[in-house]
């Protein structure tokens, strides 16, 4: 068995930044580099391993780099750590694991192939993108 624990979502200096605070700076920087979508799942009431995923898909590989690179330098600077990044060969796809906050980063084919928004589909669900514009999270 395994001694690794999952860390809460903290910042070494500045103390706790509770999720809804990370999941608006992470949409803030997915949002810089154009996505065709973001989408936010409230899986609080479904799973034990998380409590939202944040879906961005975007258009090409060289964005789906963009987007994670944005969002861990910001998430970098204010000090909250990542749990563990994962990223197929190819870089179409692109997870970001704060434990809390599970960030999921696609082109669209990709997206598509993965369905988490049907696999989920009991869950809550925010479109955050509509009409080239930002929707604030509820």
């Amino acid at each position: 068995m395994s001694s690794l624990k999952r860390p809460a979502i903290s910042t070494e200096v500045r103390g706790r930044i509770d999720t809804d605070t990370l999941l608006r700076l992470a949409v803030t920087e997915a949002f810089e580099v154009k996505p065709t979508s973001i989408v936010h799942l409230d899986l609080r009431d479904l799973c034990s391993f998380t409590d939202y995923f944040l879906i961005v898909s975007v258009s090409s590989i060289r964005q789906v780099l963009a987007v994670a690179d944005r969002i861990e330098a910001r998430l970098r600077d204010e000090r909250i750590r990542i749990f563990h990044r994962e990223e197929d060969r190819e870089a179409r796809w692109i997870l970001l694991d704060y434990s809390d906050v599970i960030i999921h980063i696609f082109d669209e084919e990709m997206r598509l192939y993965y369905d988490l928004e049907g696999l989920w589909a009991d869950a809550p669900r925010q479109e955050l993108v509509q009409n080239g514009s930002l929707v604030p999270l509820r």
